[in-house]
């Protein structure tokens, strides 16, 4: 085979994505949050971006305000920033400060420390401080109380032990009958059930607590576990040979006990949702409100612009990091204004497409597709994709995800009708069904068909164990 070098002409197709278009791209699929720190950092990074703060209007001053502007703008030209700095001494300003008695407070180093501001920071106290309070009040022995600490810090936020007695054993050096008396002090603690090792130990454990042992209550824990999560009472009653009133009435004891003890002692901080889009009913329709609560308000630096300028003073490093540095805060307001214009169109496309359910309600959402709002828009599918991912809408009847205004069509009659509707009329059958009758899947499916609406019963069961509805035999309110 002989090598050779040659000339050739192709004429190829590229999909080629420039910088400015992957960042276009990222800022589009961004929600409130991530966005407002994305432009922080760029905030930071970029010496071109400067927040745009809010200016007050001329005419709300004074007329001594406005003179004292106005002198303040012909220093301001007069004098350059880089001017003032050099002429601005650190060491007089203290001078001066000290000079009329007044104490800066600031640290001097021939003083006392002063105390640490964590000392001031106030936390709320979790499970695993509550036990450790606990042990610390109680009388034991220094083996027994290092072998709690182990077994404390095993302890999960729901208040379950995740470490097997012969891991703790291992790492406390100890005997496993030390590790299994230091466990029953520490399930003796409060919450009544913590450090347990399943949810049957821990439901034992506040019957204990409650002095019912021995009890048909009891009894079902440990042995008719499978019957009652089948809400089967009258085969639990034959069972244990007692009446079904007593049956009912451990039930209801066992309602009442709680099968995370630890619940009560989490410090998680409860998430909100921060809508994306405000609809805003008005007299003429509605009103689209994009977010920008807490999103930096951008805009290029006059005076990083005007030293841009007199690149010619500059080395050449220099300048290409200005030219570059410039180009990126251009292209991020565009691409920032570029997502803002699209998330109103697309928006105000769905309020369009579904204008009964902003409305009337759930139950008027009627089928959509992400191909119709982009073949309204004249925008790619996978467009509407990003601007609809990880992204809230707040109307008049609650805070919903972007995706949830998408659902597929089930026929009705003459027309279709959203799968969302259907699982909306789906929990309110439900919820208005007679205590201690509950309807199968079945019948809903018959009830749905007679409003015109054709749904198979695995459909509704589908729908059912989608909006976490328990099955007919867990629903039943009483036994017959």
């Amino acid at each position: 085979m002989v090598l050779e070098s040659r000339l050739e002409l192709r004429l190829t197709q590229k999909l080629i994505l420039t910088p400015q278009l992957q960042q276009a791209i990222k800022l589009l699929q961004m929600p409130h949050l991530e966005l407002s720190h994305y432009l922080n950092q760029e905030l930071m990074e970029n010496p071109f971006l400067e927040e745009s703060l809010d200016e007050v209007s001329l005419d709300e001053l004074s007329p001594e305000e406005k003179d004292s502007l106005e002198i303040q703008e012909r220093e301001a030209d007069d004098e350059g920033p880089l001017e003032k700095m050099s002429s601005f001494s650190v060491d007089e300003y203290f001078e001066e400060r000290h000079s009329d008695g007044r104490d800066l407070g600031y640290f001097n180093p021939g003083t006392v420390t002063p105390p640490s501001f964590e000392q001031f920071l106030s936390r709320k106290p979790d499970l695993y401080d509550h036990l450790s309070w606990q042990l610390r009040l109680s009388h034991l022995s220094e083996d027994v109380r290092r072998i709690g600490e182990i077994i404390i810090g095993n302890i999960d936020e729901n208040g379950y032990l995740v470490a097997s007695l012969e891991e703790i054993a291992q790492a406390a050096g100890a005997d496993l009958s030390e590790v299994e008396h230091a466990l029953s002090v520490i399930q003796s603690f409060d919450p009544p059930g913590v450090g347990a090792r399943s949810v049957v130990e821990c439901l034992l454990l506040q019957v204990k607590a409650l002095r019912l042992e021995g009890t048909v209550v009891e009894q079902i824990l440990l042995h008719n576990m499978a019957e009652l999560e089948k809400k089967k009472y009258a085969a639990i009653a034959q069972q244990r040979g007692v009446p079904l009133s007593d049956v009912l009435a451990a039930v209801k004891v066992i309602e009442g006990l709680e099968p995370k003890p630890g619940r009560n002692f989490s410090n998680a901080s409860p998430t909100y949702v921060t809508p994306d889009v405000y609809l805003v009913k008005a007299a003429g329709g509605y009103q689209i409100i994009l977010n920008d609560e807490g999103v930096p308000r951008l805009r290029v630096s006059s005076y990083y612009k005007k030293l841009l300028q007199q690149q010619a003073d500059f080395p050449k490093e220099d300048k290409q990091f200005l030219l570059e540095k410039m180009r990126s805060a251009v292209g991020l307001l565009k691409s920032l204004d570029q997502r803002n214009r699209t998330i109103y169109r697309v928006t105000e496309t769905l309020l369009d497409l579904q204008k009964d359910f902003f409305e009337h309600g759930v139950q008027h959402l009627r089928p959509l597709t992400l191909k119709e709002v982009a073949a309204a828009l004249n925008l790619h599918e996978s467009t509407i994709s990003r601007v609809t991912s990880n992204k809230y809408l707040s109307c008049e009847h609650g805070i919903f995800g972007f995706r949830f205004l998408f659902s597929s069509a089930l026929s009705r009659g003459m027309g279709s009708v959203s799968s969302t509707s259907v699982k909306d009329i789906i929990r309110k059958i439900i919820a208005e069904e007679a205590k201690g009758k509950p309807l199968s899947d079945q019948h809903i499916s018959e009830i749905l068909k007679r409003d015109g609406i054709t749904i198979a019963r695995r459909t509704v069961a589908k729908y059912r164990e989608e909006l976490g509805i328990p099955s007919q035999v867990q629903r039943r309110r009483s036994i017959h």
